[in-house]
This record gives C-alpha cells, sequence and structure tokens, in this order.
C-alpha cells in the first residue's frame, strides 16, 4: 500500500468538543465529525468505536491539558490536574492504543496546532517555530530542532507574567495569577475589561492598543526564550487582523533592539497568522500519526 493510501486517524481531544478525523500523510482530511465532551464513560467509548469503523492504521491524539506527554512517565497519556474534574487522571491515550492495536501518538493541543503549521502551515520548512492560540485561553506549542518541546510537562507560556499597561485597571481573569497573559488578554478578559465579547469591539481602538501590548510582551518573551524562526498567531481573539501590525511594532519596540536578526528585519513576515485555514490542529494529529505509525 503506497504512503498516501494509508488511512490516519486524528482526535482533538478540547474541553468542550472532540473532533475525529481521518486522513492522509500528505494533509488530506477524508472525514470528520466533532461530538461534545462530556464524562470520560459517556464521551470515550464512541470516539474509539468511530476510529474502529474506519480501519485506521495509526492515531494522532491532541489533548487538553495539563496532560502528560512524556512517553518515559508511567501515566503517559494521562490527563493531569484540569479544572474539568470527571477527567482528572483519565488515562485517554490508553484508552485508544488497547481497543484499536495501532500506534498512537500524543501530546497537547497546542503542541499538535505547531506541529501541523510547521508540517503543512505558515512554519512549513522550519523546524525551530513557536505557534499560540489566543481565544478563551492562551497556550503555545514549541518546536525545536524539529521536535515539539516537552519538560518536566510542557510549555505553559499562556501563564508567563505580563507588565500591565499604564492606565490598565481591568482585572485579571486568572484565579491563580495577579496578571498574567491569558488573564489580561484571553477572550474572556476583554469581555470582562470592555463588557462585549472581542468580535463587538472591532471599532474600539483603544482595545487592540492595549491587547496587542499584551501580546507584543509575549512574543518579546517568546522570541527571548525560544529564538524562534516564526511566530504564528491563531485563535479566535486573532480573527481581529487589525492586531497584526500592532503586536508587530510593539514588539520591536519591546525589544529595543537588542536582538539583531534577519527575521526580525522582516516582522511582517516573522509574526504572521496561522496558515491552515483553521485546520492546523486535525494536520498535526495526522503528522503526530504518521511520525507514530
Amino acid at each position: 500500500m503506497a504512503a498516501a493510501d494509508i488511512r490516519l486517524g486524528a482526535l482533538e481531544a478540547g474541553g468542550t468538543k472532540m473532533v475525529c478525523a481521518v486522513g492522509t500523510a500528505d494533509g488530506t482530511v477524508l472525514e470528520r465529525e466533532s461530538f461534545p465532551t462530556l464524562t470520560p464513560g459517556e464521551t470515550l467509548p464512541g470516539l474509539v468505536e468511530w476510529f474502529e469503523s474506519r480501519g485506521v492504521a495509526a492515531l494522532g491524539i491532541g489533548a487538553f491539558g495539563p496532560t502528560r506527554v512524556d512517553p518515559k512517565a508511567a501515566d503517559f497519556g494521562a490527563i493531569l490536574e484540569t479544572p474539568k474534574v470527571a477527567w482528572r487522571g483519565c488515562q485517554l491515550r490508553d484508552a485508544f492504543a488497547e481497543k484499536l492495536g495501532v500506534p498512537v501518538g500524543y501530546d497537547t493541543d497546542v503542541n499538535v496546532a505547531c506541529l501541523g503549521e510547521a508540517t503543512f502551515g505558515s512554519c512549513k520548512g522550519l523546524d525551530d517555530c513557536v505557534y499560540v492560540t489566543i481565544g478563551t485561553g492562551i497556550g503555545a506549542g514549541v518546536m525545536c530542532g524539529g521536535n515539539l518541546l516537552h519538560g518536566m510537562l510542557h510549555p505553559e507560556a499562556g501563564h508567563m507574567l505580563v507588565t500591565r499597561v499604564a492606565g490598565d485597571g481591568g482585572p485579571c481573569k486568572c484565579p491563580s495569577h495577579a496578571s498574567c497573559l491569558e488573564g489580561m488578554a484571553a477572550g474572556p478578559s476583554i469581555e470582562l475589561r470592555w463588557g462585549k465579547p472581542a468580535a463587538e469591539l472591532v471599532e474600539r481602538n483603544e482595545v487592540w492598543e492595549l491587547e496587542g501590548d499584551y501580546l507584543a510582551q509575549m512574543c518579546m518573551n517568546l522570541i527571548l526564550c525560544y529564538s524562534p524562526k516564526r511566530i504564528v498567531l491563531g485563535g479566535g481573539v486573532m480573527h481581529q487582523e487589525q492586531l497584526f501590525p500592532i503586536v508587530r511594532k510593539k514588539t520591536l519596540e519591546y525589544l529595543g533592539g537588542y536582538i539583531s536578526a534577519p527575521e526580525l528585519e522582516d516582522i511582517d513576515s516573522y509574526i504572521v497568522p496561522a496558515g491552515c485555514g483553521g485546520d492546523q490542529g486535525i494536520l498535526g494529529c495526522l503528522e503526530l500519526a504518521r511520525r507514530a505509525l
């Protein structure tokens, strides 16, 4: 069987919905279906049956977290201390590996989105890049030297501390931190601060100047910590495309000329939108399945 004919499974395991898909190694998505995320007992049997009936040769899973991504760990593939209490301790990867009997690749949802962008999207051909989703929450997937970054857990860059912009007295939405990126710049924070969701604030320039400042602080920190060759900003908040020139300009201002690199000389090509038409997570899962196979 040619590689292009091998059917691969992809599972975007989100806190609200589970997206199942079948595709091929070249990024062709043949079929997909979404299911609500209920309890593990209510959700997993139907998902396993869905993939069983489609004869996939391998499966890639991108899971909400926190989750264990170290293959050497005894609880590899388990959901950890998530706010979704019913899922704490769920052996998510094992539920599929045992029933399907095929190789199962496993990582965080945002790491597989990074993998999708690096394989098929805005970072195609690059071995060092960062993908950030800015939506209901903020999360970052990091690729270094062609490998997704792990460690004692996985990157939680969405909770880096940021400096409050002068005059911003809005509350931090994060229950754990007084001034972290997610608490100050995710979608719920925007709505809390301004009284309306982002989509209803398009004409309010002051909204995006403030948002762009916090995202620029993030980009500066990502550049200094990971030295990526490109940063991709995705998620619902980044549908407000007026943010990109603000973020680019302020990122350079925050760097203050400290970093000299050709990539930063073309900042419009360095901090960019996602390039997979919203499918970076599914495409990353397909690539994860291919690598597992």
